[in-house]
């Protein structure tokens, strides 16, 4: 199964790469698409996928403003049965206030600040804690399979579908690397890469 993950300047150095690093654990073969990569982020290119993911970056506002032109080629993509995972400012891409208008809702700002930090979250019964950096909040309704939530409740990752294919998200950073906790100045907290491989595993469910 190949992957696509987005590499340009809606991301940030290093977010795609930690993606790229769960994509390929989970055995995928990844590719990066890009303004500045060998593949270019079209219709045609994501045809030749399996999954689309959207790593972390920016705010939300530059985010989109470099993304809106892709809007219909990532919702053809998974509309024709793709699969989409998104961290972080790929989980707010996915919503619809903007964004590509994939889940069943929309998201919006988890915490109050947008500081570097450490949140915790209910993994499937587990309380585990994962780096974030102005993590989404999912408003997602009951067609959403909720991975996750933050200590208030609010959903942190879920699985949809859309149409023929199916939409993975997460808030925070659960594919972060050691080195994320210390270039903030955070204490590093236990690997959480096994919740990232779970989202996309997730995601991929019942896929041949």
């Amino acid at each position: 199964m190949r992957a696509l993950v987005y590499r340009g300047p809606a991301s940030l150095p290093g977010c795609p790469e930690a993606v790229a690093s769960v994509l390929d654990a989970v055995g995928l073969d990844v590719r990066y698409v890009g303004p500045r990569e060998d593949l270019a982020l079209t219709g045609p290119v994501l045809a030749g996928a399996d999954l689309y993911a959207q790593p972390g970056g920016g705010t939300l506002r530059q985010g989109w403003r470099r993304m809106r032109r892709h809007r219909r080629a990532v919702r053809d993509f998974v509309d024709g049965g793709g699969h989409y995972v998104g961290f972080c400012l790929g989980a707010y891409l996915a919503g619809a206030t903007p964004g590509f208008g994939l889940l069943p809702g929309d998201t919006d700002q988890a915490l109050d600040t947008e500081d570097d930090t450490v949140v915790e979250v209910d993994w499937g019964g587990r309380r585990r804690a994962v780096y974030a950096q102005d993590p989404a909040a999912l408003l997602v309704d009951g067609r959403a399979d909720v991975l996750a939530r933050y200590p208030d409740g609010q959903v942190a990752a879920a699985v949809a579908p859309y149409g023929a294919g199916r939409v993975g998200v997460v808030g925070p950073h659960p594919e972060a690397t050691p080195d994320w906790f210390t270039d903030a100045g955070l204490p590093v907290a236990p690997d959480a890469r096994d919740l990232a491989r779970d989202l996309v595993a997730h995601t991929l469910e019942g896929t041949p």
